[in-house]
Parts: structure tokens; C-alpha cells; sequence
């Protein structure tokens, strides 16, 4: 579709979840791929068009020293560059692995370590590359990435919310859990964007979306002040240093709750 916008879709260490939820797109990615043209997309596609791209979506954090080269140079060719889930926002799940030295797992794990070729550290992408936008989540939403998408095509800044996951909770009718029940829960804490989908059958927010952007996407959440409520209602502090690293480690404000978290268990 010569003259379309040009997107691309790039894999970096990561399990592949967020490239799925473009594809779980369905009708909606019929309608999408006859706006654009979908330049690389290997989830897809084995057809791979060269640069430049208008829009490259990055998923994966940067785990290894030919990732760090590759994400340079898909920064280079793409005018905006949005990285999508968990790994290339915060590290991911694998960046648990900062917690100890790379040396540490290899000698533990691996049988024959000096084949492992990896850098010290999962790192999210914007440690390593200009980004113009984060989007959040373990995996991402399907309806906030066709929000993200159609909005570069229009030229216009993408309508994402900031507020926390408590507030979706009150949109769908929910019954907050932790007050109804004493469910330990971190959606005071949490970016909204899910759809608050685990409060709504009873279970507590893990915090897949990350630490929201303060109340009114303005400030910093008050990790500090959670964390005697989730005291309260039976969680101990090693339990939830380990709720706030599960699926966003590198996130700041998470990973400082879990740093005190840890220290106030001795």
C-alpha cells in the first residue's frame, strides 16, 4: 500500500503475549491492516520491508548486547517508537533476575555458563532509547493499543488513562474488595487499563499495569501507605516485596515499596 503509514512490530526479550493481543485483534486488525502497511511484523509475517517506519511497537525488554545494538537501530529508522507490556516498561518478569548477579544464576543454573551470552541486567527499553510513549501492562489491553495505534495515524496525542485501577473498579460496579473482604489488593497503587478484571470475580489487582502516575495521572502512588494495609489484611512484608516485583521489577515506585518492604522484614 504504497504511501500508507508504515508500521512494524519488534520482538526483544520477552514471551511474546503483547504481540498476541495485536493479533486477538481480529476484525478490528482487518480494518487496521487496510490503514497501514505493516512493514515487519515476524508474529505475523515472514515479510520484512526495510526502513523507515512511522510507528514501531517494541516488546521485550533489552536482556542481551545485540539487543542494546538492535533497539538503537530501531530507534534510528522509526519516527515514533512505543514500547508495549510489562518487559519494555519496566523489565519484565525476567528482571527478577536483577536482584542477584548474572555470575549467581549461571553458576546455578546453567551446566555450561560461558555459553550464556547476556548483559548483567533486564533493563525496560526507555533506559536505552528515546520512547514517545509507554504502554503499560502483563499483557497490554487490546482496546488501549488500537487506541494508541489509530491515534498516530490521526496525528494526535493517545488517549490513555493515568488514573488507578480502584477507579475502573467503581466505573463496572464493583464492589471494592479489600474493604467488602479483606482481600490484599494493589489497585490503589496500579495504573488503570485492564479493566479492573481480577477484583470483578473477587481476587485482588496484582499490579500487572505498574505503578500509576499519582492521583489524576499527576505525582507518585503512595506505596509507603499500602503497605500496612496489605499488613492488615494478612500479607507479610517478604510476601509483598515479591506481590510488587512479580511483573514490573524495574518500575521505580514499585520496586522502592519492595526495597522497604524487604527492609522492614529484616
Amino acid at each position: 500500500m504504497a504511501g500508507s503509514p508504515r508500521l512494524a512490530v519488534w520482538k526483544f526479550s520477552s514471551c511474546d503475549g503483547c504481540q498476541l493481543t495485536l493479533l486477538d485483534c481480529e476484525d478490528e486488525l482487518l480494518a487496521l491492516a487496510g490503514r497501514v502497511e505493516i512493514a515487519y511484523f515476524l508474529e505475523a509475517s515472514s515479510r520484512e520491508l526495510p526502513p523507515p517506519y512511522d510507528l514501531s511497537l517494541v516488546e521485550g525488554s533489552i536482556a542481551t548486547a545485540a539487543d542494546l545494538e538492535r533497539v538503537r537501530r530501531v530507534r534510528e529508522q522509526s519516527r515514533y517508537l512505543v514500547t508495549i507490556g510489562a518487559c519494555a516498561t519496566a523489565g519484565g518478569v525476567q528482571a527478577l533476575r536483577n536482584l542477584a548477579t548474572l555470575p549467581e544464576y549461571q553458576a546455578v543454573v546453567y551446566a555450561r555458563p560461558e555459553y550464556v551470552d547476556s548483559l548483567d541486567q533486564s533493563t525496560p527499553i526507555a533506559a536505552h532509547v528515546p520512547v514517545d510513549l509507554e504502554l503499560r501492562g502483563c499483557p497490554i489491553d487490546k482496546r488501549q493499543l488500537l487506541e494508541v495505534i489509530t491515534a498516530y495515524l490521526a496525528d494526535r496525542r493517545p488517549d490513555i488513562p493515568t488514573h488507578s485501577v480502584c477507579f475502573e473498579c467503581k466505573l463496572r460496579g464493583t464492589t471494592c474488595v479489600t474493604v467488602a473482604h479483606g482481600t490484599p489488593c494493589l489497585g490503589p497503587v496500579t495504573q488503570a487499563g485492564c479493566g479492573a478484571i481480577c477484583p470483578a470475580y473477587g481476587r485482588g489487582c496484582y499490579g500487572c499495569f505498574g505503578p500509576l502516575g499519582g492521583p489524576n495521572g499527576r505525582g507518585r502512588p503512595n506505596t509507603r501507605a499500602l503497605l500496612p494495609l496489605l499488613r492488615r489484611d494478612g500479607v507479610t512484608e517478604a510476601d509483598a516485596a515479591r506481590l510488587y516485583r512479580t511483573f514490573n521489577a524495574e518500575a521505580p515506585d514499585f520496586a522502592e515499596a519492595a526495597r522497604q518492604a524487604t527492609e522492614e522484614a529484616g
